[in-house]
């Protein structure tokens, strides 16, 4: 069911169809998170299979949007009966994820540990707990060590990544280099090269003195200790780095940008597209939410508009009288001509819209826009009637 590289999909469902992992990239507030419920959920319903949305995003939002009570480090089956109370029968199976950065980072350690003991010795440092949860990098660094084990494992046909807003998203694709940068770096070097071998050169010792009367003697050794046991690890750290970075360009992989058609997420959603394509990744779609409808732009209703506003005191005096109720013609005509100006303006901001819309086009596979809803989308039936309006157009 692949496609090359080169072979381009005209629709959502052929993108889908076509790969195995589909990694979602916004700033925050565009729709990002639902937009990716919304894809999982329609290649559930229309391709079959087993598909897993997978969130790194600590809002947590996506269980509500999945009707779930919670979700965590381990896969949750979306009922088959939420899709029929929906009036779908679906040909697949959703799952869904959220990283637990605690339980994934013990789970690093005992797949990498060099034995038992060290294994042990990490878990019992006490700046484990600390550094997993807060160490720059440690959440985007295990969100791709994550996402590389369950593709890896073979249990889903499909996985999508709901990711962090997007310069955390670049962090997300940059993580496994930096990480391994890092635990290879001149500063862990100098750290723990008095605990090695308890030899410090003149050069140094001014260093080891400010940090010991900062921080103190036992604060350093526990992290020397801890970042000694951790180096033990670093092969493996640079093996996966390597294999997650050749499973993010492997033609099975697409990203989908989601934004919206205001200034400050689409020069967001810009640079995003521009980053993908400096590293060579893949980019199937951009959606674009909340976009005006396409009645706006047409051209015989700009006229009734135009017409409605010039004309509003001589049709509010011919219409008042047949509206059945005391209605003043004056205030009809304010009425009329306030709807005419309404709809020009609207009719502006949507031309707009559609020549940012055809400036964006050339860049992925398929550009699909999300028109705005009269309510918000909190359920399974919300995030499928989104997937409705962008699934084969």
């Amino acid at each position: 069911m692949a496609t090359g590289r080169n072979q381009s999909a005209a629709t959502l469902e052929q993108l889908l169809a076509a790969k195995e992992i589909v990694i979602t990239c916004g700033s925050g507030g565009v729709g990002k998170t639902t937009t990716a419920a919304a894809l999982a959920a329609e290649a559930a319903n229309h391709l079959g299979g087993k598909v897993l949305v997978l969130t790194v995003d600590p809002a947590r939002r996506l269980a509500n949007a999945l009707g779930l009570e919670s979700i965590g480090n381990t896969e949750v089956r979306v009922e088959p009966g939420q899709f029929r109370t929906t009036g779908h029968g679906p040909r697949g199976e959703l799952w869904a994820a959220m990283l637990d950065t605690k339980a994934s980072w013990d789970d690093l350690v005992g797949r990498h540990a060099p034995d038992p003991a060290t294994r042990d010795d990490i878990l019992a440092n006490p700046l484990y707990l600390n550094i997993t949860g807060r160490f720059v990098q440690s959440h985007d660094y295990i969100a791709m060590e994550r996402l590389y084990e369950i593709h890896h494992e073979g249990n889903y046909d499909l996985i999508v990544v709901d990711t962090p807003p997007t310069r955390n998203a670049i962090d997300f694709l940059e993580a496994p280099k930096r990480m391994a940068d890092f635990f290879s770096s001149r500063f862990l070097r100098w750290l723990i090269a008095p605990y090695r071998s308890r030899l410090v050169s003149a050069a140094s010792r001014p260093f080891y003195q400010v940090a010991d009367r900062i921080l103190g003697s036992q604060f350093l050794e526990d992290i020397a200790e801890f970042f000694i046991l951790f180096q033990s690890m670093y092969d493996g750290f640079v093996d996966r780095a390597e294999a997650v970075s050749r499973v993010l360009s492997d033609k099975r992989t697409t990203f989908v940008v989601v934004s919206t058609l205001e200034a400050a997420p689409l020069h967001e959603a810009e640079f995003f597209i521009e980053q993908l394509g400096a590293r060579d990744l893949h980019l199937g779609a951009l959606v674009l939410n909340k976009v005006l409808p396409d009645y706006l732009r047409d051209t015989s209703a700009a006229v009734v508009a135009e017409q409605l506003s010039q004309q509003a005191d001589d049709i509010a005096s011919r219409v008042a009288p047949k509206l059945g109720v005391d209605v003043e013609p004056s205030a009809l005509a304010r009425v009329l001509a306030e709807v005419g100006d309404s709809f020009s303006n609207f009719q502006v901001v949507a031309m707009r819209e559609a020549e940012q819309r055809a400036e964006l086009a050339g860049a992925p596979d398929v550009v699909a826009t999300v028109p705005y809803f009269e309510h918000d989308i909190y359920d399974l039936g919300g995030l499928l009637a989104l997937g409705d309006e962008i699934w084969r157009r």
